[in-house]
C-alpha cells in the first residue's frame, strides 16, 4: 500500500489516499499510483506520495499541511508566532516554554 496526498492549487493537502500495490509499479511507486489516483479521480492530477515511517517528505501528510517543493516536504501549519521552522526536521520549534507540551506517561 502506498498514501498519497491530493493537493489544492496552493499546495494545501486537501486528503489522503490509499492506492493498493496492484495498482503500482513496485519500480516506479510514485509515478504510477499518481496516474492511478488521476484516472480515479476523473483527471485531477495534484498528487504527491507521502509515507508513514517519513522515507520520503519528512514528514507524514495531513489535511491541512503544505507540501514545499524547494524542501520537498510536507509541514504543519505553523503553531504560533514564535515557532521556527527546523530545516533538518520541517517541523515547528519553539523555546518558549509556555509553549511546550507536557506529556504524562500514566
Amino acid at each position: 500500500m502506498a498514501h498519497f496526498a491530493k493537493l489544492n492549487e496552493n499546495n494545501i493537502v486537501i486528503e489522503v489516499n490509499v492506492v493498493n500495490n496492484n495498482a503500482l509499479d513496485p519500480n516506479n511507486e510514485e509515478v504510477s499510483g499518481r496516474a492511478f489516483l488521476t484516472e480515479w479521480s476523473g483527471g485531477y492530477s495534484n498528487w504527491k506520495q507521502t509515507s508513514y515511517n517519513k522515507k520520503i517528505r519528512k514528514n507524514y501528510a495531513a489535511i491541512g499541511d503544505t507540501y514545499d517543493a524547494e524542501r520537498d516536504a510536507f509541514i504543519a501549519p505553523k503553531c504560533h508566532n514564535e515557532a521556527v521552522l527546523d530545516e533538518a526536521t520541517c517541523r515547528w520549534t519553539c523555546s518558549n516554554a509556555e509553549h511546550t507540551l507536557e506529556v504524562n506517561d500514566d
